[in-house]
């Protein structure tokens, strides 16, 4: 495609993206569908200069004021520039050659730029060039909402900085291999063959990673559901329910059943296990999923709210529980960085409301000695911490059981790295992308007495 094209076609998509109408992904996802004539190197790049736009987006606001033009423009020409600078720097980490253009092969990703813009705009980007971070605001250097800020400050301390790179950065592909009808070697080896290397995931008895983000649809091992794609952390979610064959389980918010399908497998295709959701429309998006999983012990079900007399019915019956609850989503920010825009103070605080009330109701579906796990993608403690200890100060039939000690009984290498709390240490499952790689996820599980 002819570079000024390009551009222009991310300009566009950058604007449309901006409004915060909808999800990005949901956005770029429309603009490829009613725009069928890029390839799939011209949608890369125009995914990635949208998402870099939105990772950077305050330092961006301060850069291009002292440019010329349509505002959206200028982010997009700061957004490719970024974009392509990091993927060089990848393709240079692996020892590949840096400065190769995925547009333009033979020519560097600063000459194809350069090539659609004018006089003044090239003589702008190259002064942005020059700014130093040594010089930058905070904000400009974290490109944060004020209102995450402290939060993050308090719990992480000198870890703050590292895990603002982490967001940064485009995370990687796990997959989640299934144990039903597959072995994790077995899998790779033929990943391998296929021309897509993968490493065992270091937790996640499950999970390979992907550093490149191939088109999955066209492989036998997802074609015929022996891999599914899932975050590690969210792999040792299921793994913590740690259901076993025979028993009565329930997803509580099972949205597209990636965890579903992973306790299924855990259960080896027996009992039975529930798969409720709000969303019929997300329960729908599990059906292929399943058919692909061969299991058969799964029962999707819609419900209006967390007290549904579906529900009711099954109070004092069930064995274990997850209750991956709706949350920010601010542990997934490497995919989703639009996040940290379209939520506030406010949604957060309805977000509480929500996930207390939903874990309450959940409980209630437990037998004696039953688990019940909570869990969220999202790093602030008003949505983990301090819901689980408002669940145990309420629920004194419920007893706290400490992570670290659950995690290496599942024979989890390193369980003490992955854990956080206010006594031992070990209470709670906490994972942070500067540190385990994976999106940030919390965990805590309790007993039934």
């Amino acid at each position: 495609m002819h570079p000024k094209a390009l551009i222009d076609a991310c300009a566009e998509l950058v604007k449309l993206t901006l409004r915060f109408e909808h999800p990005a992904d949901a956005v770029v996802a429309r603009f490829f569908r009613e725009n069928r004539g890029f390839g799939p190197r011209e949608r890369a790049t125009l995914a990635e200069t949208v998402f870099t736009v939105l990772r950077k987006k305050l330092l961006f606001d301060h850069l291009a004021p002292s440019g010329s033009g349509p505002k959206e423009r200028r982010l997009a020409i700061l957004g490719f520039a970024h974009s392509q600078d990091a993927q060089a720097q990848r393709i240079a980490g692996k020892g590949g050659k840096a400065g190769t253009d995925p547009q333009n092969a033979g020519h560097g990703p600063r000459d194809f730029l350069k090539s659609a813009l004018n006089d003044s705009e090239i003589a702008w980007l190259d002064a942005c060039d020059r700014v130093q971070t040594a010089d930058l605001l905070e904000r400009h250097r974290h490109n944060l909402p004020e209102w995450m800020v402290q939060p993050l400050k308090d719990q992480l301390g000198d870890g703050f900085w590292p895990l603002v790179d982490a967001l940064a950065q485009t995370a990687p592909l796990d997959l989640r291999v299934n144990a039903l009808t597959d072995k994790r070697d077995d899998v790779q080896k033929e990943l391998k063959l296929a021309g897509m290397p993968a490493r065992p995931t270091p937790y996640s008895p499950w999970g390979l990673r992907l550093q490149t983000k191939p088109d999955l649809a066209r492989l036998d091992a997802f074609a015929r559901g022996a891999v599914e794609v899932q975050d590690e952390g969210s792999q040792l979610l299921a793994l913590l329910l740690d259901a076993k064959r025979g028993e009565m389980v329930v997803d509580f918010c099972a949205g597209a059943g990636g965890k579903t399908l992973a306790i299924g497998a855990t259960m080896r295709n027996t009992g039975r296990l529930y798969a409720f959701d709000t969303s019929a429309h997300r329960l729908d998006a599990l059906k292929p999923r399943l058919a692909r999983s061969k299991l058969s012990n799964v029962h999707p079900a819609a419900i209006a709210h967390e007290r549904d007399d579906r529900v009711k019915r099954l109070a004092g019956k069930i064995d274990r529980v997850l209750v991956d609850a709706p949350c920010s989503g601010l542990g997934t920010l490497r995919r989703n960085p639009d996040l940290k825009w379209r939520q506030t103070p406010a949604t957060v605080a309805d977000y509480t409301v929500k996930q207390t009330a939903i874990l309450a109701s959940a409980s209630r579906l437990l037998k004696s000695g039953g688990r019940l796990v909570y869990a969220t993608c999202s790093l602030l403690p008003a949505e983990n911490e301090d819901i689980a200890l408002a669940f145990t100060e309420a629920h004194k039939d419920f007893v706290p059981l400490e992570i670290g000690t659950l995690l290496t009984q599942l024979k989890v290498t390193e369980a003490d790295a992955l854990v956080s709390g206010p006594v031992s240490g070990r209470e709670y499952l906490r994972l942070w992308p500067h540190r385990h790689a994976t999106d940030g996820f919390f965990a805590a599980v309790w007993e039934k007495k």
